[in-house]
């Protein structure tokens, strides 16, 4: 059973940053695209950002391009979701995602909320 482990939300002001980390047990998180999603409240969840197994290629949503950074270290085991210059429309539940060959696996979330 996959377990990912998310850590790093909490309460900032506008224009602050935020690191968000998943983290699993095992070496099986190096051999999948990682993904991150937000859900806020009264909306469906939606793509944030996502990476490849070998940390190259990304893609993000545009509403958070320019701003958050998407990496991976497959020696830890853990993805990470820089979040800069952070806006009250990002306020959300963040969850991260593995798209592993046996399925999806999600994280059980982190709060982010952008408040001033």
């Amino acid at each position: 059973q996959v377990q990912l482990v998310e850590s790093g939300g909490g309460l900032v002001q506008p224009g602050d940053s935020l690191r968000l980390s998943c983290a699993t047990s095992g070496r099986l998180l190096s051999l999948y695209p990682m993904g991150w999603y937000r859900q806020a409240p009264g909306k469906g969840r939606e793509l944030v950002a996502v990476i490849g197994s070998g940390g190259i290629n990304t893609n993000y949503a545009e509403s958070v391009k320019g701003r958050f950074t998407i990496s991976r270290d497959n020696a830890k085991n853990t993805v990470y979701l820089q979040m800069n210059s952070l806006k009250p429309e990002d306020t959300a539940v963040y969850y991260c995602k593995m798209q592993a060959s046996t399925g999806d696996y999600w994280g059980q979330g982190t709060q982010v909320t952008v408040s001033s």
